[in-house]
């Protein structure tokens, strides 16, 4: 009893095991539903979500759905209970027809994975077909010597059902002469004949009417019936024999409609009419009858329409021969169909990811396709390819699915969209193919920095500029598209002089165009250096930055101004001396001007204008100096007015005016005797000259007796100034420099410019003493005090005398002297050619103007002395103090004078006390004893 027990417990057991394996593969594998046919639509049918592992809500968000390979949809799914249900009535017939099981297969895809899952459901047959029969009466003819016991072949019912709803068995209606047996065949076909009991007797009953019922085995059974009438006929003791027992043929599905196919021949021995055999097809069904054609006298088999092996690869038929008695025989055709590569593969898109980013990581599902091809074999085995310049590549899924995935990295910029093309092939000869295109659409990201064309960019601006002027336009590419592609434009934080850049430039940000805030001034700075920034609205933005360097040009909006001579701010009037001796060429003073604009609007030339003796003097056309034309005539006035004019070479040039006054004398009586009538020129008035002349008349009288009282006067203050001088033991270095020329300040000093001074108090006496032309520049040396003129008495200075300092001041170093053709001036001042050449570069210039208002700087101030001490540099007293240019050592290192091959160079290890090496002092003898003749 316990081993009974075990046993069953094992068997338990070994069952268990076997389910839980079959369930096990299911789930590995593919998923196994059931349903009966012939439920209504929304029957259920299984529970996917559940066996997916899935929730009810997750079908909508995750994409799921059926992809089904038949053009009908059989089943669906249930959104709101996640389950498998009938889309609608379901014919097991329809679909299966007599296979013992019928198996509807299709996927599952859940699309947001790409993921794709086998499902298959067994329709389950339901009794719902009646065995039916092909014809509705069936004939037989029966000789009427037939012996009892020969059967007679009837008709078989069919039944669409199968298992036990399939035909199980036939009943005969009763009768006494005729009963029934059913045979078996090979494949399971039950066939009912006719079994003859008792002699007929044609005579007797020439047609006997049967009742053939055909039975299934279904729940309740379903019937057919056809009735059977027997007809007696005259002894036919042969029946006609097929030459074969069965007819095969095998063609292509392609053959024309009409093609004969094969020829079934039975042969019958009996003579007339007994003997003559008609065919017929025995089993058939009606869509056969529309597909093959008998003919009945001649036996041929032939095509009604065309054949399709998609449809059916063989068919079987039966035919009967039977001949004028009614004797009958029966024979087997197989048709078989071989398939022609006349079907071309079709390409099924289930599932496109479109857009996508242009970021996404290679190997991303971006389509999903099916391929399929109706024919068979290597007819049906399909290839797929598409263009290989694509960043795509394709997978195999299951089935024949395939997946599009990207090889590489996309980038939207080269390529927004990738129409390709996806083209089937099968193997057939000659291959068939279908090509689908699939429009893959590219979306943006911000990947790409707005770029500007250039690195830098250089903006030329005129000074003097209008407020709120576009000035430049800077664009920046972003090859994005959308928010990714908006570029706008700022200026970088930067500061020029302590002020930042925005409040000279403003910049539109959508636009990129550039503005002057103010109006620009090529005196105040000259260069702007800024940076554009552009960025664009992508997320995170990306940017770049332009370098833009603004050079403002120089126009010409600075008048020349004239540097010496200066007009007097202490009520007195500059005079240039002249003596009378002068040579022609002789150098009476120079017009010093700059110009604060560059380049050519700097270049400044000097013409003189007018003169109140035409033909005296002239003006360096380049260098502003004032010499005497021709050599001077007793005949000349003491009194020479000249107007002399600077003019830059701008577009349109502008100028200015000076008036000089020249003193023409040779000795001091003639000096004085016209001191008092020195004034600054005006333009006489033409309106009444008779009036002028009147005054000039009183004039002249009024001078002569000035002359004879300054004379007297002139004689007491000399006495008393000597006695001064002997009483105070000290020389005249704290003397005005105004009591030496009868003005005041530094101002009026450079107004004196050419001349040189020498007082004695000796004699108590003082003269003016005219030089002769002297063309080397050289200061008042030791050697010149020590000279005496036997004509005059001269006053005794601490330096003539002995009575300085220890430290005896160094002769002048020679390499700070300007030679005649050196001496500083805007644009040059060399003799010879007055049609010299300009400087060829702004630098040149601009140098050359700082030097001159560096010395004349030094020159306002009055730190120089009048005695040309060792800071003047060594230039000569005809050029006055104003040109010394000990405060600008930058500019005397290399200092290039236009017009001249001289440079300007520092000799600091000649002035220590050395005396240079050159002639000053010589031609300084040389004029002392000019002076004594």
């Amino acid at each position: 009893m316990a081993t009974g027990q075990r046993g069953a417990d094992y068997r338990g057991f070994v069952l268990l095991s076997i389910l839980l394996g079959t369930w096990w593969e299911a789930r590995a594998g593919q998923i196994l539903y059931s349903v009966s046919e012939e439920t209504d639509k929304g029957s259920f049918v299984g529970n996917i979500t559940k066996d997916l592992g899935l929730q009810p809500r997750e079908l909508a968000e995750r994409g799921v759905r059926i992809i089904s390979k038949g053009k009908t949809q059989l089943f669906s799914l249930n959104p709101r209970s996640g389950s498998l249900v009938t889309a609608g009535r379901i014919d097991r017939e329809e679909l299966c027809a007599q296979s013992p099981r019928c198996l509807i297969s299709f996927n599952i895809l859940v699309e947001d994975k790409m993921n794709l899952y086998p499902i298959e459901v067994e329709i389950m047959d339901v009794n719902d077909n009646a065995p039916r029969f092909l014809t509705e009466e069936i004939n037989v003819k029966i000789m009427e010597n037939t012996a009892p016991g020969m059967r007679f072949p009837l008709t078989e019912a069919t039944d669409s059902d199968v298992g036990t709803n399939s035909l199980q068995k036939y009943q005969l209606s009763p009768n006494r002469h005729f009963s029934l047996v059913v045979q078996s065949g090979d494949d399971g076909t039950k066939y009912p004949e006719l079994v003859l009991e008792k002699v007929l007797d044609r005579e007797e009953e020439d047609v006997h009417h049967l009742v053939l019922t055909a039975y299934d085995g279904g729940d309740p059974p379903r019937s057919g019936t056809a009735s059977i009438r027997v007809t007696v006929v005259d002894v036919n003791d042969h029946t006609p024999v097929f030459s074969l027992p069965r007819y095969q043929a095998t063609v292509p599905e392609n053959v024309p409609v009409g093609t004969r196919l094969l020829t079934v021949n039975a042969v019958d021995l009996d003579e007339g009419v007994y003997g003559e055999v008609t065919y017929s097809f025995r089993k058939i069904t009606p869509e056969l009858l529309q597909i093959f054609h008998l003919d009945s006298l001649t036996g041929e088999l032939s095509t009604l329409k065309g054949l399709d092996y998609e449809e059916s690869s063989f068919y079987e038929l039966e035919v009967q021969a039977q001949d004028g008695a009614g004797s009958l025989t029966k024979a087997k055709v197989l048709i078989t169909i071989l398939d022609v590569n006349d079907n071309a593969p079709g390409v099924t898109v289930t599932s496109v990811s479109s857009p996508v980013p242009e970021d996404t990581p290679p190997g991303t599902v971006v389509a999903l396709f099916y391929l399929q091809d109706k024919d068979s074999g290597k007819n049906g085995e399909v290839t797929c390819s598409f263009p290989e310049n694509l960043p795509f590549k394709l997978e195999r899924s299951i089935d024949n699915y395939y997946r599009l995935v990207t090889a590489q990295n996309l980038d939207r910029e080269k390529t927004s969209m990738y129409n390709i093309t996806l083209k089937a092939t099968d193997g057939g000869i000659p291959p068939l193919s279908t090509e689908t295109h699939i429009s893959i659409h590219v979306s943006d990201t911000n990947d790409n920095p707005p770029t500007f064309s250039d690195s830098s960019y250089s903006i030329y601006i005129p000074e003097n500029n209008p407020r709120g002027s576009s000035i430049f336009s800077v664009t920046a590419q972003d090859p994005d598209s959308d928010k990714n592609a908006q570029v706008t434009y700022a200026l970088a934080e930067d500061t020029i002089q302590g002020v930042p850049v925005s409040s000279y430039i403003s910049i539109n940000s959508d636009t990129g165009v550039l503005y002057a805030l103010g109006s620009f001034d090529y005196e105040q700075f000259r260069n702007l250096q800024l940076r554009v920034t552009a960025r664009d609205s992508g997320d995170p933005p990306l940017s770049s930055n332009v370098s833009l360097n603004l050079f403002v040009l120089d126009k010409n909006d600075n008048a020349p101004e004239i540097l010496y001579p200066t007009l007097p701010t202490d009520g007195s009037t500059g005079v240039e001396l002249a003596p009378r001796s002068a040579e022609p060429g002789y150098l009476v003073t120079k017009v010093v001007a700059v110009d604060k604009d560059s380049g050519q609007n700097a270049w400044l030339s000097y013409r003189l204008l007018k003169a109140s003796e035409p033909g005296l003097f002239s003006v360096g056309l380049h260098t502003g100096e004032v010499r005497t034309a021709r050599a001077l005539l007793d005949r000349d006035a003491l009194k020479q007015s000249l107007v002399v004019a600077v003019q830059d070479h701008g577009q349109p040039p502008l100028s200015a005016t000076v008036t000089l006054t020249v003193a023409v004398a040779n000795s001091i009586p003639d000096v004085l005797a016209d001191l008092g009538s020195i004034r600054t020129p005006s333009e006489p008035d033409d309106s009444d000259i008779t009036l002028y002349l009147v005054v000039a008349v009183a004039t002249v009288s009024c001078v002569f007796l000035v002359f004879v009282t300054v004379l007297l006067a002139l004689r007491l203050w000399r006495w008393h100034k000597s006695h001064v001088l002997q009483a105070s033991g000290s020389g005249l270095e704290d003397v005005p420099a105004s009591h030496f020329v009868g003005l005041d300040g530094v101002q009026a000093f450079l107004q004196t410019y050419s001349h040189e001074v020498s007082l004695t108090a000796d004699s108590r006496k003082s003269h003016i003493i005219f030089p002769q032309p002297n063309y080397v520049d050289t200061l008042i040396s030791q050697d010149s005090c020590e000279k005496s003129d036997s004509l005059l008495t001269s006053i005794d200075f601490q330096e003539c005398k002995g009575e300085a300092p220890s430290a005896q001041q160094a002769p002048p170093n020679t390499d700070w002297r300007f030679s005649q053709a050196q001496r500083p001036g805007t644009s040059g001042s060399q003799n010879g050619d007055e049609t010299g050449t300009w400087p060829n570069n702004q630098f040149d210039t601009e140098m050359l103007q700082a030097m001159i208002l560096a010395s004349a700087s030094e020159a306002a101030d009055g730190s120089s002395t009048l005695g040309g001490g060792a800071g003047t540099m060594g230039l000569s007293a005809r050029y006055g103090p104003q040109f010394t240019l000990q405060h600008v050592p930058d500019y005397r290192q290399n200092v290039y004078i236009p017009g001249s091959n001289a440079t300007l160079s520092n000799g600091a290890g000649k002035r220590d006390g050395k005396a240079p090496a050159g002639g000053g002092n010589g031609n300084k003898k040389k004029s002392g004893k000019k002076e004594k003749k």
